[in-house]
């Protein structure tokens, strides 16, 4: 399940957005509602994090997701 998440002022990792089955359909939703112009995809362990930026590297939300096994 993939979430998007938007910076609320205090937390990049604050609203909770929406939830996805697909990266690409939470990509096309995020592109949507937050406006982002950079993506930097890092994967660490389990947990696969896509960061969104604005054109000066601002953090403006994040898509994150959990995989099992």
């Amino acid at each position: 399940m993939w979430k998007i998440y938007k910076y609320n002022g205090h937390y990049i990792q604050g609203d909770l957005l929406s939830k996805h089955s697909s990266e690409d359909a939470a990509l096309k939703q995020a592109a949507k509602k937050i406006g982002f112009t950079f993506v930097e995809k890092v994967k660490r362990g389990k947990e696969t994090i896509i960061w969104l930026d604005d054109e000066f590297h601002n953090p403006l939300g994040l898509i994150t997701k959990k995989s099992r096994g």
